[in-house]
C-alpha cells in the first residue's frame, strides 16, 4: 500500500513537472514568434473581413467611380510588409479604428445609405479591433503616416464638402480599397506563419 502510494505521487510529481515544462515552452514559443502565432484573431480575420468588405458594398448603391484628392498611400503598405510581424498588427488596428473614426464624423443626415447594414459594418470593423488589441499593446502606434494620410483624407472630402454625398461616396470607395489592402497583409501573415511553422529547427552539435 506504501508503495503504491509513493508510486502513485511519483507519477503526480512527473506529471506536474510535465505540465510546467510544456507550458513554459509554449511561454517561450509565443515569446519567440508571437504576435503572430499566438494571435487567435488571426484565424478569424478573413470571416470578419468579408462581412465587412460585404456590409460596406451593400450599404448603399455601386461604389463611385469618382476618383479621391488624396493619393491612396500604397507605398505604407509595401513598407510595412518589411516590419516585424507585431508593427503589422498594430498598422491593421491602427487603420482601422482610423476607417471607423471617418464614419463617426457629425453629418450622416445627406446620405441615402442602408442604416442597419452600416450600423452591422461600424460593429464588424469594431469587433476586429477588440480582436487586435488582444494581440497587441494599445500603447502602441503605427507610423504617423498612416494618420496624416487620414486627417488629409477627411478634411478633403468630408471638411471641406460639409459632408456632402459625394464625400461620403469617395469615402465608402476608399474604405473598400483599404480594407482589401488590410486583407492582403494579413494573408501574407498567415503565410509567413505557416512557413516558419513548417521549417525544421536545425540543431548544431
Amino acid at each position: 500500500m506504501l508503495e503504491t502510494l509513493i508510486l502513485s505521487s511519483a507519477h503526480i510529481f512527473i506529471f506536474i513537472t510535465f505540465i510546467m515544462i510544456s507550458s513554459t515552452v509554449l511561454f517561450l514559443l509565443c515569446a519567440a514568434l508571437a504576435p503572430a502565432l499566438c494571435c487567435d484573431w488571426l484565424t478569424h480575420y478573413s470571416r470578419h473581413s468579408n462581412i465587412s468588405r460585404t456590409l460596406i458594398l451593400q450599404m448603399g448603391d455601386p461604389l463611385t467611380t469618382e476618383e479621391s484628392k488624396v493619393s491612396f498611400p500604397y507605398r505604407l503598405y509595401k513598407d510595412i510588409r518589411n516590419t516585424e510581424v507585431e508593427s503589422q498588427l498594430v498598422f491593421i488596428r491602427d487603420s482601422l479604428e482610423l476607417i471607423l473614426n471617418l464614419y463617426h464624423h457629425d453629418n450622416h443626415s445627406s446620405i441615402a445609405w442602408d442604416t442597419d447594414k452600416m450600423d452591422h459594418f461600424l460593429m464588424s470593423v469594431d469587433r476586429q479591433i477588440d480582436g487586435l488589441n488582444t494581440c497587441v499593446s494599445m500603447n502602441k502606434r503605427a507610423d504617423s503616416r498612416l494618420r496624416k494620410y487620414y486627417r488629409r483624407l477627411e478634411k478633403r472630402t468630408l471638411y471641406l464638402t460639409g459632408g456632402a454625398p459625394a464625400s461620403w461616396e469617395l469615402i465608402r470607395k476608399e474604405t473598400k480599397l483599404h480594407l482589401d489592402q488590410l486583407e492582403l497583409l494579413v494573408a501574407s501573415i498567415r503565410a509567413a506563419t505557416r512557413r516558419r511553422r513548417s521549417t525544421p529547427t536545425h540543431h548544431q552539435h
